[in-house]
């Protein structure tokens, strides 16, 4: 039931009559409370909340398949006008973004040119800026645009999927660019060919990834809700004697708030990451596949309205 209920919200998260539909009616059903707001301004206050009680974030403009070089020039002056609102506020933030928001199914060219414009913004600022990983059919583009830009750019990180095949070799192909990395399980729904499909696999997985960064001893963001990769971790650095200040935690805005807390008051540097925008269907939609107990979660903040 649990791959049935997967596969159904990951159908779901690409149906486009109902992500026109979301922006319509705004973010109700429940994804008001994962989602920062429909604008960065709204975001603000919620940040300045989390920042108060220890915790950092990263914020994410959702969006992603731009068709027009107008429209990723658009997303890539808001992510401008985002890292400048965090250093006018002087919001404890870094950005997340999508390459496909810049343009990356248009041309590489194209995107490169955005990504400059926005690192020389997030340099100017000392804020640091991690590209979010997509579908596995853009991984490889995504990582070469990553190595090309990391050699001019320090605050640059970017994500591994634990469920490709792939990950292991991309661990060790970015070790010699000092990379800062987000280990997650994935998102998206991925063909057999490149993927794994059984959990136990994944986890196993990024476990070793998250080990093998970590001894390679470069900065890690372990982005997780799950206790038994948490615990994972925690028992790693302690055997290995890896100090707090070359990882983070990172969870989700809005999920398993107590265990980010929890995890603040044991010592740890906790991350959250807030997305904001209308264009939040698709992101609702995965993770509400990712797992059961997010679908209850959607259910209840409907009918609390």
């Amino acid at each position: 039931m649990e791959a049935i209920s997967k596969n159904f919200f990951l159908y779901l998260s690409n149906n486009k009559v109902l992500d026109r539909l979301a922006k319509r009616f705004g973010t109700r059903f429940g994804a008001d409370k994962i989602v920062g707001g429909e604008t960065f301004s709204q975001a603000i206050p919620l940040i300045k909340q989390l920042n108060h009680d220890g915790l950092h974030v990263t914020v994410d403009h959702l969006g992603e398949f731009v068709d027009s070089e107008a429209e990723s020039r658009k997303r890539s002056q808001e992510c401008i006008e985002t890292i400048q609102a965090i250093a006018h506020h002087q919001l404890n933030s870094e950005i997340s973004l999508k390459l496909t928001s810049l343009g990356l199914d248009l041309n590489k060219e194209l995107v490169m040119e955005n990504m400059e414009r926005i690192l020389q913004e997030a340099e100017r600022h000392d804020i640091t800026v991690t590209i979010d990983m997509e579908d596995s059919s853009r991984c490889g583009e995504t990582l070469e645009i990553y190595k090309a830009l990391k050699e001019k750019y320090h605050n640059l990180g970017t994500v591994i999927q634990a469920y490709l095949y792939r990950s292991n070799e991309d661990v060790d192909e970015l070790h010699a660019y000092d990379p800062y990395l987000r280990l997650v399980k994935g998102a998206y729904k991925e063909s057999g060919k490149v993927a794994f499909a059984d959990k136990p696999e994944v986890d196993a997985n990024l476990k070793r990834l998250i080990k093998k960064n970590l001894l390679n001893g470069h900065y890690t963001a372990i982005a997780s809700h799950d206790d038994a990769i948490i615990n994972f971790t925690k028992e790693l650095v302690k055997e290995h004697g890896i100090s707090t200040d070359q990882f983070e935690f990172q969870m989700l805005y809005g999920m398993r708030n107590q265990t980010q807390y929890d995890l603040l008051k044991e010592g740890y540097k906790v991350r959250v990451y807030m997305p904001y925008g209308d264009d939040w269907y698709g992101y609702f939609m995965r993770r509400l596949a990712e797992r059961p107990a997010n679908i209850a979660f959607a259910i209840k903040g409907i009918f609390s309205k």
